[in-house]
């Protein structure tokens, strides 16, 4: 296509020539205004062009050496092997501005996929052609995707060769993903669309079929009574149990993965029975974003990859929350939430991997940016069939009063007065072969304060490079950050953070919420501790004007034991010993306030603060030693 015909396309066919919002209303002009939710409109086009520029600061140019030219050089140093995915995001800011140098970027992106290419039409998922093939039902659909929408941007000739990749692509894909459970459940849930989405580009019967056919075997994977999809374990059979009778479910991945493309399947489809689940599906998942368009994924099997905001290699929750915020508007408030975390994690055009990398000086990874990018491509392609959305509706979580128990998670909810807090009992375990432990054991995983922000967290007991590829390594010490009872005892770690059958009650009242649990303190290998206390009583309370927690036992306590308690707070935020028993956090909406019975210690270190890779956090580690007595009582406070 000539540059002259390229500029005359966009200008009919995109939402303005911009490089900000200002230039974005001047430019749309009335036409802007016509449309609906331009707030939304306007937040994800900024956010997506940001991002696009930000690829293009770091893309490789270098056409003498087809190894690297188009790829992207990551700050983390390493080479990612899905950057083809950025394709479709690229071409759709080309067809909206104009700007030649968008579909450069994705012309030369999408053909360094040569490098990753194997004989049975897949692409891997790293440089290496011994890695995971099952990533190239991704960017088969950013493939049709781009072919779909911004097919016209490109020649003939180069068109028709990329035709016949995408139908490489889909015959591993169908060959590879044949039916329901045979890998993750994101695996299945993506592959339907795919299939669906490809087989009528393709006009390819057996794709259609195929899709129909194991979006009627994805059905038996909600759970009841909440529809929670399930499947995301490392076990062959993917209905699998732990011992509490618990399937395998990742926040993570269905919200920012599985559930879009369902929901696109069931929408194009037109399959009801399919949209029915789903509608009841999104709504339970929408009780977990937090008010701040956080995902409260503590408990989710694959939180290794957890990032606040999402998870680091799935996409961005977008797509499912906006079409489906027709028949919850509290949907788009969570979607535009979120969008405004994801473009307040972003720096120099990089999506960052949690809240706090930038204050402690951790890279960005290029793959959550052009991962997270499709998503807002997806949305400014199908805006005319995209429901009103903005921030009319409260979220769930910002108007709880009670508890919400969630039984196929033994977890549960909770909001009173300004408190907004998870406690998690769930026992699945993603891979028996290496045990990523997420947030158990009863403990407070998450306090949120409608005031202050994020105030407690949940971190892999031991971070692990399950998927040594997709995350980075830890900087520094690894401490886990989820609130705890521990003792040491020969060098050996013992905490409730490793009790899988810790159990807990709840007794909801109108002026407060109360939760007593049994707990042990246990070694990574699931054995309770000897010749010291092990059995422990943790209760938590919530009233309106505080959140206590009390630790006891019965048992004599023979080595030293400690409450741990890291409270969420970013390098800058003055940090206060008042006395022995008093420290104070003064952020930028109030000041928290922790007394113990016990005397607090801040653990000392390097920066003033702990980070942990899940989910991208700074704390204050307060420690609470047992004393005289068999307790530690603690009460946190906004002042």
């Amino acid at each position: 296509m000539k540059r002259r015909d390229f500029i005359q396309l966009s200008t009919i066919t995109g939402v303005g020539l911009s490089l900000s919002a200002t230039s974005f209303l001047s430019a749309c002009g009335k036409r802007l205004n016509e449309t609906h939710s331009s707030e939304y409109k306007i937040l994800v086009f900024n956010l997506l062009k940001e991002w696009c520029d930000g690829m293009i600061k770091i893309q490789i140019i270098n056409p003498s050496d087809p190894t690297v030219h188009g790829q992207f050089k990551c700050p983390t140093g390493w080479m990612h092997g899905r950057v083809i995915d950025a394709v479709y995001p690229f071409f759709c800011m080309a067809k909206i501005t104009g700007e030649q140098k968008y579909l450069d970027a994705g012309i030369a992106v999408f053909e360094w996929g040569k490098n990753v290419t194997k004989p049975n039409g897949a692409w891997t998922n790293d440089v290496d052609p011994k890695s995971w093939e099952g990533t190239t039902v991704f960017a088969a659909i950013a493939l049709a995707d781009t072919l779909k929408f911004h097919g016209d941007l490109i020649d003939e000739t180069r068109k028709e060769r990329w035709y016949m990749r995408l139908e490489q692509a889909m015959d591993f894909v169908y060959n590879r993903f044949h039916v329901v459970g045979n890998s993750n459940i994101n695996y299945s849930a993506t592959t339907i669309y795919a299939l669906h989405l490809i087989g009528n580009m393709l006009n390819n019967t057996k794709y259609l079929e195929r899709s129909k056919d194991m979006a009627n075997q994805i059905k038996s994977h909600f759970s009841e009574p909440n529809a929670l999809l399930f499947g995301e374990i490392q076990n062959k059979n993917k209905k699998a149990l732990s011992p509490k009778g618990l399937p395998g479910i990742d926040l993570g991945y269905n919200i920012e993965e599985s559930l879009n493309n369902l929901v696109l399947y069931a929408l194009e489809a037109k399959d009801e029975e399919l949209l029915q689940i789903l509608k009841k599906s999104l709504n339970s998942h929408l009780q977990f974003i937090l008010p701040d368009g956080g995902i409260d994924n503590s408990f989710g099997n694959r939180m290794f990859k957890w990032t606040y905001w999402g998870s680091r290699t799935s996409d961005g929750m977008q797509p499912a929350f906006s079409f489906m915020a027709g028949d919850n508007p509290a949907l788009g408030t969570a979607t535009f939430n979120n969008t405004e975390l994801l473009r307040q994690c972003t720096k120099d055009g990089l999506l960052y991997g949690g809240l706090h990398y930038m204050s402690h000086g951790v890279e960005a990874s290029v793959h959550h940016t052009f991962a997270h990018a499709k998503p807002l491509a997806t949305i400014l392609d199908h805006w005319d069939h995209l429901p009103k959305i903005d921030k009319t509706a409260p979220l769930p979580r910002a108007v709880a009063n009670g508890e919400t128990y969630f039984k196929e998670l033994d977890v549960s909810l909770f909001g009173k007065g300004d408190w907004r807090g998870t406690v998690s009992a769930y026992d699945s375990i993603y891979s028996t072969r290496k045990d990523v432990r997420q947030a158990t054991g009863a403990s407070l995983c998450t306090l949120y304060h409608m005031k202050v922000g994020l105030l407690c967290t949940t971190s892999l007991a031991i971070y692990k490079l399950l998927e040594a590829h997709n995350q980075q390594e830890q900087p520094g010490e690894d401490f886990a950050l989820t609130p705890r009872i521990e003792t040491f005892k020969d060098d050996t770690w013992y905490t409730n953070l490793f009790d899988l059958e810790a159990t807990f009650t709840s007794k909801d009242e109108s002026d407060s919420l109360e939760y007593e649990a049994k707990v042990q303190l246990k070694n990574e290998a699931f054995e309770a501790v000897t010749e010291t206390a092990s059995n422990f009583s943790l209760d938590y309370s919530a009233t309106s004007e505080k959140l206590e927690i009390l630790a006891t036992t019965d048992e004599a306590i023979k080595t030293p034991t400690a409450f741990v308690l890291p409270i969420v707070s970013p390098t800058g935020e003055k940090v206060t010993q008042v006395s022995e028993h008093e420290v104070t956090i003064e952020k930028p909406e109030g000041t928290v306030k922790i007394t113990s019975s016990s005397v607090i210690k801040i653990k000392d270190t390097p920066k003033g603060r702990l980070f942990n890779m899940v989910p991208g956090v700074e704390a204050v580690p307060l420690i609470m030693p047992f004393e005289d007595k068999n307790q530690v009582k603690i009460t946190i406070k906004v002042i």
